[in-house]
């Protein structure tokens, strides 16, 4: 076992950390801010994919429930692997009216571009609102119907077998990486600026295969154009009983995905208790806990000290994968 595959094989397995009541008697009006203009709602991801799709809920479930003052204004800055928006959210004009829907890019792009100069322990914990799920996907032209089958074919095409997915040196490309590391595999590795670009770009046989999040992949898995082969979680998942867990076949490894709302450097304190206070009720409404549960999201509500603790973790962890796959020095 290689020095990447051993760290990965221990850290990448994202437990859920003990959810801390995000308290105070102010919390509930938020100390007394209100927005008094539309707040941007900064997507570092491209239109169509996890992130994407998450935020424009969340917006339409701030409207529905009349949680908000005023409109949340979603805003896709996918480039550089979300390096547009942690550049954009560092240097917001106005913090209290500035906020953004997380992935693990927000803990890799600064790893990797050191001279973007953004700290995350600088940014608001706003709320964790989940953590996402992976699952490698072909096309079901490739004939391959077990992860047995994918490894096979992809040893013996080597770098001819293309993996589609979000970002360099992120998520999809750490799981891409371990593959490799671990079943002698040479996928070459293509970085896109959004989960539903890979899925479009699978289903029409562009790419062999992608580790999309199941609510990037759904649609055309119910179309029956791609088949999932194996599950980067701990047990299986709900939506799909009959695919396997990668530990069930032998590998020690599972990987989540934050799904979390941050706000910019310099944020109030009243206002960070006011969106906090939003989506608590957003995480708890009815709407986003069928979407939890049909995307087979996981992971509880995380907010305040709870979260930036969270992200330290996941920080170093994310660090030591990256200096181990070589992706930095």
């Amino acid at each position: 076992m290689t020095k990447f595959t051993s760290f990965v094989a221990k850290t990448a397995g994202i437990a859920a950390l003990a959810v801390g009541a995000f308290s105070g008697a102010a919390m509930a009006d938020g100390h007394g801010f209100k927005p008094i203009k539309p707040i941007e709602f900064v997507i570092m991801a491209g239109k169509g994919g996890g992130a994407d799709k998450m935020a424009r809920l969340m917006q339409s479930i701030v409207e529905k429930e009349g949680l908000s003052a005023r409109p949340l204004v979603p805003n896709n800055k996918p480039g550089g692997s979300g390096a547009e928006a942690l550049v954009a959210m560092k240097s917001a004009s106005d913090p209290d009216h500035t906020i953004m829907v997380t992935l693990n890019s927000f803990f890799t792009t600064p790893l990797r571009q050191p001279g973007l100069g953004v700290d995350i322990m600088t940014f608001a914990p706003v709320g964790r609102m989940a953590e996402d799920t992976f699952l490698l996907w072909v096309h079901k032209n490739e004939g391959i119907n077990s992860f047995e089958e994918f490894v096979a074919e992809a040893k013996k095409r080597g770098s001819g077998w293309v993996m589609g997915g979000t970002g360099k040196a992120s998520e999809d490309n750490i799981i891409t990486d371990y593959l490799n590391d671990s079943y002698g595999l040479e996928i070459k590795y293509i970085p896109y600026k959004g989960g539903g670009a890979v899925a479009k770009d699978l289903a029409g046989e562009q790419i062999d295969s992608s580790v999309n999040n199941p609510s990037e992949a759904l649609g055309f898995y119910e179309s029956g154009d791609v088949i999932p082969l194996v599950a980067f979680t701990d047990e299986r998942l709900p939506m799909f009983p009959d695919v396997p867990t990668l530990k069930e076949l032998g590998g020690d490894f599972s990987y989540f995905m934050q799904r979390s709302v941050v706000g910019a450097p310099g944020m109030s304190d009243a206002a960070l208790a006011y969106y906090t206070d939003m989506f608590t009720k957003v995480y708890n409404s009815a709407d986003w806990q069928k979407y939890k549960s049909d995307k087979s999201l996981m992971g509880d509500f995380m907010a305040g000290g709870d979260l930036t603790s969270y992200w330290q973790t996941q920080r170093d962890r994310h660090e030591t994968i990256l200096r181990a796959s070589g992706a930095i020095k």
